[in-house]
């Protein structure tokens, strides 16, 4: 009963007015759907997103951007022209139709109202990758390399999407020494994108000597370069051909290291990777062979079935022309001696043997092995291999080298 007294008292104003309210009500609902509509609808249809919300000014500037493309009619452009001056009037913050005109403008040859275009863009809004695109082209008609770099480094900290397109180019642009020298002091400040470009450029970068000036100069102003990228950046310099550089780079993440020398002769140097300038076993489905290695040093252990003969073992080595002593010790060798292992030296270039050392069982004289090798002129680089000879026992051949170093032998000729 009092709630329908009260309803019965409501004067017939109380009720248009609550008519109107819950027609403006609808009203709003209705608004509010079609423009989420069509705000769905834009990033699929522009042009029907366009007439679900004539009034959308961001709506409208995305589909002037759409109309403006590289295929675009003169009409076409026309009518981006116009829908991007409409946005603009209901929404002056909208990036996609000062893009629109500006790149109209360009393509009309009207540079400087399409520089003053996207300087207004680059003013509203860093994230829009368009506008960095055009300021890095802009920048490098100019030859300013510091301004095409700035906006790399602004487009690759403000869009995940930009890497796939910039670091091919960024990594390309790196040769010039110029562009590296600028491009290793953005990277020294550490922006978001640098781990990923440096990991780019290891497995990707289209000149190996380019990159390995690129990771020398971030070394030199304390920018960690991943290990990772050691082994295949070292083996792309071999590949090449660019045997020095392959060493100075090597040298350079590895203290220590003698160019006159054979290198980690404990094997405890820890590379999951190793480059070719490290100890590398070899595993061919044929012989097993490891580094297994402790808290400082390790063991090369392999083994062969019966019958079976191959390299277990190998390291690149550039050594001057002279005399060499290879020198270590293993254990577990027992095989007649036609079947022991044994150390070669050979030229890279043309595959000719230097000299064989053969390895003794290794109950004699405690495992201790010891040979010479000679480095003749003509022979810059050379292989040193442990090769397993065919077994007639059972059990195949196995062992372990606890030890090994070639080094020069002071004063001979």
């Amino acid at each position: 009963m009092p709630r329908r007294s009260a309803l019965a008292r409501r004067t017939r104003k109380e009720w248009a007015v609550r008519g109107a309210l819950a027609l403006f009500a609808a009203v709003l609902g209705y608004v509010s759907v079609i423009h989420t509509a069509a705000a769905v609808a834009a990033r699929r249809n522009a042009e029907l997103a366009h007439r679900l919300a004539p009034g959308n000014g961001a709506i409208a500037a995305r589909l002037a951007l759409s109309l403006a493309g590289a295929e675009a009619t003169t009409a076409d452009r026309q009518r981006a022209d116009v829908l991007a001056r409409r946005a603009l009037l209901r929404d002056a913050t909208a990036v996609p139709a000062v893009v629109t005109l500006g790149v109209n403008a360009e393509i009309r040859g009207e540079r400087a109202k399409a520089r003053r275009l996207f300087a207004y863009s680059q003013a509203l809004s860093r994230r829009d990758l368009q506008t960095q695109f055009w300021a890095i082209e802009d920048a490098v008609g100019r030859d300013d390399v510091a301004e095409v770099l700035r906006h790399y480094d602004i487009a690759l900290r403000t869009s995940v999407a930009g890497s796939g397109i910039l670091f091919p180019l960024l990594a390309t642009a790196a040769s010039d020494p110029a562009v590296r020298s600028g491009l290793i002091k953005i990277l020294a400040a550490r922006p978001n994108w640098s781990e990923s470009f440096i990991g780019y450029v290891a497995g990707n970068g289209p000149d190996p000597r380019s990159t390995a000036a690129l990771f020398l100069g971030l070394r030199h102003v304390g920018v960690a370069v991943p290990k990772t990228t050691l082994a295949p950046l070292v083996n792309a310099l071999v590949a090449g051909g660019f045997m020095d550089d392959a060493w100075r780079y090597y040298a350079s993440a590895t203290p220590g290291v003698d160019r006159s020398s054979s290198r980690d002769p404990e094997f405890g140097f820890g590379m999951d990777t190793p480059s070719l300038f490290d100890w590398v076993p070899i595993n061919d489905g044929t012989v097993t062979t490891s580094i297994q290695r402790g808290d400082e040093s390790g063991v090369f252990d392999f083994a062969a079935p019966a019958s079976v003969g191959g390299v277990l073992l190998q390291q690149l080595q550039l050594l001057p022309p002279g005399t060499y002593r290879i020198a270590g010790s293993s254990s577990g060798i027992e095989q007649e001696e036609s079947a022991r292992p044994y150390w070669v030296l050979s030229c890279r270039q043309d595959g000719r043997e230097l000299g064989r050392v053969p390895l003794p069982n290794s109950a004699e004289a405690n495992g201790r092995f010891t040979g010479i090798f000679t480095v003749p002129p003509g022979c810059p680089v050379q292989t040193l291999a442990l090769v397993a000879r065919p077994s007639d026992a059972v059990a195949g051949l196995s062992g372990q080298i606890n030890r090994v170093q070639l080094t020069p032998v002071r004063g001979a000729r």
